[in-house]
């Protein structure tokens, strides 16, 4: 099976996790950090989702899974260790046309959940199509020791120039060799050594455009 590479915006989407141990809390912090309203369907919680549940993080349905219980949600996160409940948790949501992830069951999902490296707003998605969950996670720490956090501070500076660059009003291939020739300078160098001025005075020589950079 191949997977259809995809982000979905799911701020304020009801999105529901059956079961609630160690595999349900993970699957619900990603969802919870994106913004998601999460229910939690089952009988128990780790201590850190029932934390969550008092702190009004998210809503517990304490009770066993039924068909009712995906309501009208937006995504279904099938986390028990149960083959039989799982299978049924896939069954409704594909007929109630609500996308299923089943953990460590890719025959059984619509969609599959890769290992991220996060540096701020960049996200890097490494899958390997449900096959090897093990190598997914050691290429997620290689391409942590790659990709560190001043990726995340370059990604600010981009979206900022790009805005600016925009407002210009030029072609849009002079925009891009903007944009390339900002990508392909120095400026990472310059951001790890926090080298401020030395970032301010590339934009400007490069694009033309004066930019504030906040020092951090």
């Amino acid at each position: 099976m191949r997977h259809y590479p995809l982000f979905f915006d799911i701020t304020g989407r009801k999105c529901v996790v059956v079961g609630g141990g160690n595999v349900a809390e993970r699957k619900v912090e990603r969802l919870l950090t994106c913004g998601a309203h999460v229910e939690v369907v089952g009988k128990s919680l780790t201590p850190l989702l029932a934390e969550w549940n008092r702190e009004g993080k998210l809503v517990h349905r304490d009770a066993d899974y039924e068909g009712s219980s995906l309501g009208e949600a937006f995504l279904v996160i099938g986390a028990t260790d149960d083959e039989a409940v799982n299978g049924q948790i896939a069954k409704d949501a594909r007929a109630q046309g609500i996308p299923v992830n089943i953990v460590d069951d890719p025959a059984r999902c619509d969609f599959i959940l890769p290992s991220i490296v996060e540096r701020g707003d960049l996200l890097i998605a490494v899958s390997t199509g449900g096959r090897s969950p093990a190598l997914a996670k050691k290429l997620r720490k290689e391409l942590e020791t790659v990709y560190g956090p001043e990726y995340s501070i370059l990604l600010e500076i981009l979206g900022e120039l790009r805005g600016k660059v925009i407002a210009g009003g030029h072609p849009s291939d002079e925009n891009r060799e903007c944009f390339e020739a900002v990508v392909s300078s120095e400026i990472l160098d310059h951001i790890r050594a926090k080298r401020w001025r030395d970032v301010k005075e590339l934009i400007l020589k490069l694009t033309g455009i004066k930019m504030e950079v906040e020092e951090r």
